[in-house]
């Protein structure tokens, strides 16, 4: 999973332009990477000028996936990624990098706005933060952490089985468990049964 480009643009009548941006473009050969760069950029604008005012949307570009937020005031960020990068973490880093954009720069800049002008210095931290997606953001965090249960949770269920015992039987032979939550057991197994993928 990576991140390879995060910008932020102002999406004028007829044409968007670069307002800040950053770049992780180490998997690419020293001599591509100054192509990388721009072909990213020029893919960043043309997006944002074909996505419509307050909406979002992911376009695919080769292997790459490109995220777009253009809010109503005009203003815009791409987050380009590769196609593992969760498209949930995409969206929650371009709400929070266009809030604390807007907090920061002036409206009033925007429309005149360029690289070299603007004054804006998260951009690069953001980038390098959201590269691994379970440190950045809470929810994939929570469920890494979950699946991982689920993994000692499943294991432990296997090396109960592996000594030979069937569930079926520890059941059966379950002195605690009453007659009635074992019928609901032996009922619960047959239906689920119908449901199993070999």
């Amino acid at each position: 999973m990576k991140l390879f480009s995060l910008s932020i643009l102002h999406k004028g009548a007829t044409k968007s332009h670069l307002l800040k941006a950053a770049y992780d473009l180490s998997s690419f050969s020293f001599f591509q990477r100054s192509s990388v760069q721009e072909f990213m950029t020029f893919t960043s604008a043309l997006i944002v000028e074909r996505t419509s005012h307050g909406s979002r949307a992911s376009v695919k570009e080769q292997e790459y996936l490109c995220h777009v937020y253009v809010r109503n005031d005009d203003l815009s960020a791409v987050v380009i990624a590769d196609h593992e990068y969760p498209q949930r973490v995409c969206f929650t880093l371009l709400d929070k990098v266009l809030e604390e954009f807007s907090r920061q720069v002036d409206s009033i800049d925007w429309p005149s706005g360029n690289p070299e002008t603007i004054n804006y210095r998260s951009l690069d931290l953001h980038l390098a933060k959201y590269q691994n997606p379970k440190e950045a953001d809470a929810m994939t965090k929570v469920q890494a952490e979950l699946d991982e249960t689920k993994i000692i949770l499943h294991n432990t269920m296997e090396s109960l089985l592996e000594r030979g015992e069937k569930l079926d039987d520890l059941v059966a032979k379950s002195e605690h468990l009453g007659n009635q939550s074992k019928a609901f057991y032996k009922t619960a197994r047959k239906q689920n049964s119908c449901c199993e993928i070999m």
